[in-house]
């Protein structure tokens, strides 16, 4: 799924199995995004600040390695050139205070990850569908086509 070029989707997910399950699930789903994975916040925003990556949407875990997602978030939502672009929250933490400060930081949206199988899969694929397929990002901007 990952291909040269710009990413429709920058993944930031530490965990292996969440990974794998959430590119099978795209794949299935015949969503032809094309994904980029980094497995730390520091990735994240080397792949955003250094490369200049201006994907359709950030798909980002909380709790991460090096920079914590809240700290991702932070910097992308303060940055001009890519404030615009739409992030995700997508967690295992329904600790009110992380949505809380998710929001407060400007967050598109958070997602809490169910725990069985069948609805984590069905989870990704209306995400991938929304934000591929029906969100429409404004002209001209960061996360335009």
């Amino acid at each position: 799924m990952e291909l040269n070029g710009e990413k429709d989707i920058l993944l930031v997910e530490d965990n292996p199995h969440d990974v794998e399950l959430i590119l099978h699930v795209f794949e299935w789903s015949n969503i032809h995004s094309r994904v980029r994975v980094v497995w730390d916040g520091q990735e994240a925003l080397d792949a955003l600040f250094e490369e200049k990556m201006r994907p359709r949407v950030i798909l980002l875990d909380l709790k991460l390695p090096k920079v914590g997602g809240l700290e991702v978030l932070r910097q992308i939502k303060e940055d001009a050139s890519l404030r615009e672009i739409p992030v995700v929250v997508f967690s295992s933490s329904a600790e009110e205070r992380d949505i809380a400060l998710s929001y407060g930081l400007g967050v598109n949206s958070y997602i809490v990850k169910p725990v069985e199988f069948d609805r984590f899969a069905d989870v990704i694929r209306e995400i991938g569908c929304y934000w591929q397929l029906i969100n429409r990002p404004p002209d001209g901007g960061p996360a335009a086509e």
